[in-house]
């Protein structure tokens, strides 16, 4: 399997943890909520979900609103759509053993959950991960991204004589990229902890059960925007 196709695979399984959908359905939430997936095609997406399908991780179902069809030509029809010479739509569900993987998927925190698109879709279902993971992960990128600024400060230092006007404002501006990401997690990263200094100081006995979907207090942006992990001037 591929590193894309298994993001693709992850979000989509986080997709119908929260609910039931059909594909176009997913292919709409994959392009407007996860930024990562703008580019994705019905022909990328589909193969995906048979393959999850067979994997016993999700089930198809018949919509259950008979409006809620695809006309179709010389193709067998169900019971539902038989009056109306429509078929279906195949409506995508999350098994009991499907919403069991996701959630060993989402308690991995190693390498790959840093990189930039891997990042990007674990970062989208962080209400439904644990804090303790939350953390690691929070971590792990910037340590990442440190890494990186580090090896491109020393890039620059040693081709800065031979580079034009232009490259070198390029190049500047994919160091503060990278610069204002590590920012971000930083105040991620004080903003998990500090939610969690809260709970251990808490009263005894009026500390509340931590769900996956707790946050930590997210800190408020300026711009309310985010940096974009995706973004090639950040890598």
């Amino acid at each position: 399997m591929s590193r894309r196709s298994g993001i693709l695979e992850f979000a989509v399984l986080g997709l119908l943890r929260e609910s039931p959908m059909h594909g176009y359905e997913l292919r709409k939430r994959l392009n407007t909520s996860l930024g990562i997936f703008r580019a994705f095609s019905y022909g990328t997406l589909y193969p995906c979900l048979k393959t999850l399908v067979a994997s016993g991780w999700l089930i198809e179902e018949p919509a259950g609103d008979p409006a809620d069809t695809a006309p179709v030509t010389g193709r067998p029809t169900t019971a539902s759509s038989s009056l109306t010479g429509r078929r279906a739509k195949i409506v995508y569900r999350l098994t009991a053993e499907g919403k069991e993987h996701f959630e060993e998927l989402l308690s991995h925190t190693g390498p790959d959950a840093w990189e930039d698109e891997h990042f990007a879709a674990r970062f989208a279902f962080f209400g439904q991960t644990e804090r303790e993971v939350r953390m690691r992960v929070l971590e792990g990128r910037r340590s990442r991204l440190e890494e990186r600024l580090e090896k491109m400060r020393a890039s620059l230092a040693r081709t800065r004589e031979r580079l034009d006007d232009y490259t070198l404002e390029l190049q500047r501006h994919g160091m503060e990229s990278v610069e204002r990401e590590v920012r971000w997690l930083n105040e991620l990263i004080e903003s998990e902890r500090s939610g969690r200094d809260r709970r251990r100081s808490s009263p005894e006995g009026s500390a509340q059960q931590e769900t996956p979907g707790e946050t930590g207090g997210l800190p408020r942006h300026r711009d309310n925007t985010p940096p974009d992990p995706s973004d090639d001037t950040a890598k």
